[in-house]
């Protein structure tokens, strides 16, 4: 092989063979070296600003303190009813069936279908010191209610179940562009560099993935080394990890070295962001292979602790496991994770059109006793106050019935609740309000922005600092909007 041709192209890095087998030597040294250095986060790259150091994940300084180290976001996908489970709404007991005036009917999405006022069918009772009116089907939630931080005044621009995911995920309604984790990834890196910064799981019944797929959780226009990895729900949770047996530890090694050694000679010749990004994915997969098995095995957890989070109840198992997946990855510094529950069909997520009741029924019992089980772990590991947990879906539902079989709910971007917990935010608080029948936010209106700004600033990340220069023009989370709502703050 010619030294000066690689790939097929000339290349002025090597001037003989010679010269060509010595650097690759001396840079096994080099590379081993660089790990250590990065490790104590001493490195150039982990504190450089340049092209290369966009696609690091070592670890990078906040801007203002961060309270939150990492986040866990239960996606309560469908859209969760808000006057079914956080927001009690008395006035719809007292106006049950009469028709609604203040309707605006291009809100509802089957326009043909809009009902009369519908009471919730699940009775409403106040919970802990604070006093806090939860529904029936949260019994073990309900035990919380004093550490959650709930923002009742949420509202969104799209009653769409795919732009109005994206919406939530990325900030627009538009796909293409970043979601919120790979934007604190990309602020922030990762405290561990044997794990994904990103983690996302979804349902694993087989009931489909969320509507829009894998771009809510995707880089857009960042580097694709910032993207989630979502977990497979059969077989191994990630592919193509477990080295072929065949090939040793030292041969792999060797056989990435070499490719880092030859992707690293075009990258000084032309920098790529996307050929970082892909050397950044071989290291990180070698890393993985011993973690990441032994960090999603929830059986080395002990049996009472299993029990805890509902594993040997088959209504709960499912989800139950990735919560606890969820404080194993968090323990082990991984930035942030985002458990999806539901699927992609009506029926099979949080999208009561049809039989509100059955529906909420069915996802309370799956979701209510592994998050209860998370926060109460969480707390007793002494994470709570450094892992930010929020709940939420893409919009809420209609406070009428939309008559199709028996009563159900239609989307509702107007009003929606959001809850907190642990990472910074005070504990037993309600924020904002909606109208007396929970149609729309009334006081306090938080936007997506402003939850995504509140999610960046808990975290460490002034929402207007975080930018990314794009074609001439620098991008941002909140694009140019966002307030932080500083009243659930501890």
């Amino acid at each position: 092989m010619n030294p000066r041709v690689l790939f097929g192209r000339p290349s002025s890095r090597f001037a003989s063979r010679r010269e060509f087998l010595c650097r690759a030597g001396g840079g096994c040294g080099l590379i081993a070296l660089s790990g250590l250095l990065q490790d104590e986060s001493l490195s150039a790259d982990a504190s450089a600003t340049g092209p290369h150091a966009v696609g690091s994940m070592h670890p990078k300084p906040s801007h203002p303190p961060p309270q939150a180290r990492s986040v866990i976001w239960l996606f309560m996908n469908g859209g969760q009813s808000q006057v079914d489970t956080y927001d009690y709404k008395p006035t719809l007991e007292k106006h049950h069936g009469k028709t609604f005036e203040g309707l605006d009917p291009k809100m509802a999405f089957f326009q043909k279908s809009i009902g009369s006022l519908l009471k919730s069918p699940f009775r409403f009772s106040r919970h802990s010191e604070s006093g806090t009116w939860m529904s029936e089907i949260f019994p073990h939630l309900s035990t919380h209610a004093d550490e959650l931080a709930f923002i009742h005044s949420c509202h969104t621009k799209t009653n769409n179940h795919t732009p109005a995911l994206f919406m939530m995920n990325t900030g627009s309604a538009l796909q293409g562009l970043p979601s919120v984790g790979s934007w604190i990834t990309y602020g922030l890196g990762c405290e561990t560099q044997n794990l994904p910064a990103f983690v996302v799981m979804t349902d694993t019944l087989g009931r489909g993935l969320p509507k829009g797929f894998g771009q809510s959780w995707g880089a857009g226009l960042l580097p694709g080394v910032f993207q989630g990895i979502a977990l497979d729900f059969q077989g191994e949770p990630i592919k193509n990890l477990v080295r072929s047996q065949k090939m040793t530890d030292v041969q792999q090694r060797s056989q990435l070295d070499l490719l880092r050694e030859l992707n690293q000679s075009f990258l000084a010749e032309a920098d790529e962001p996307e050929l970082h990004a892909r050397i950044e994915s071989f290291e990180t997969a070698y890393r993985m292979q011993m973690a990441a098995p032994e960090a999603l095995d929830v059986e080395r957890e002990p049996r009472h602790v299993q029990e805890r989070y509902g594993l040997d109840q088959k209504h709960c198992a499912h989800f139950g496991r990735q919560c606890l997946m969820a404080r194993r990855l968090v323990e082990r510094g991984v930035r942030i994770v985002q458990i999806y529950s539901g699927g992609e069909e009506n029926q099979k997520s949080w999208d009561g059109h049809i039989d509100i009741e059955d529906n909420h029924r069915q996802f309370g019992l799956e979701t209510d006793q592994p998050v209860a089980a998370l926060l109460a772990d969480l707390k007793q590991r002494r994470l709570l106050d450094s892992t930010l947990v929020i709940n939420c879906g893409e919009f809420g539902r209609l406070p009428v019935a939309q008559v199709s079989g028996k009563p159900g709910r239609d989307h509702n971007p107007r009003a929606f609740t959001t809850w907190f917990a642990g990472g910074g935010v005070k504990a037993g608080v309600h924020y904002g309000k909606t109208d007396e029948v929970g149609y729309e936010a009334a006081v306090d209106k938080v936007s997506v922005h402003d939850l995504h700004a509140t999610i960046l600033h808990l975290t460490g990340v002034d929402h207007e600092r975080l930018t990314y220069r794009f074609n001439g023009r620098d991008f941002r989370l909140t694009d140019v909007y966002g307030n932080v709502v500083r009243d659930i703050l501890a």
